[in-house]
C-alpha cells in the first residue's frame, strides 16, 4: 500500500497543490517537476529510517513520479480556452 501511495497518489496531490497557486501552466509544471522528486525523497527518508533505500531509489522512480505530477497539472488546467486563429490564405 505504501508504494502505491508514494508512486501514484502523492504525485497527484503534488500536481494539484502546484496547480492551485499558479495561474500559468508552465509555472505549475515547473513546481510539480521540482517538487515531486523532493517530496518522494523526504517520504522515503521518513519511512525508511535505517537508510536501506536512499537517493538512488528516488532517482530510479523519479521519471514516473514526475510524469504523474505533470499529467495531473495538465488535466487540472484542461484544454486551452484561447480561440485559435485560422489562416485561410490559399483556400478557394
Amino acid at each position: 500500500m505504501k508504494p502505491l501511495l508514494i508512486l501514484v497518489v502523492l504525485p497527484m496531490l503534488i500536481g494539484v497543490v502546484s496547480a492551485i497557486p499558479f495561474r500559468a501552466v508552465t509555472s505549475a509544471s515547473l513546481a510539480a517537476t521540482i517538487g515531486a522528486p523532493l517530496v518522494v525523497y523526504l517520504c522515503v527518508r521518513v519511512l525508511d529510517p535505517d537508510g536501506t533505500w536512499g537517493w538512488l531509489a528516488v532517482l530510479l522512480v523519479s521519471p514516473l513520479v514526475i510524469a504523474v505530477a505533470l499529467v495531473t497539472v495538465q488535466l487540472w488546467f484542461g484544454r486551452s480556452r484561447i480561440r485559435k486563429r485560422r489562416i485561410w490564405h490559399d483556400a478557394r
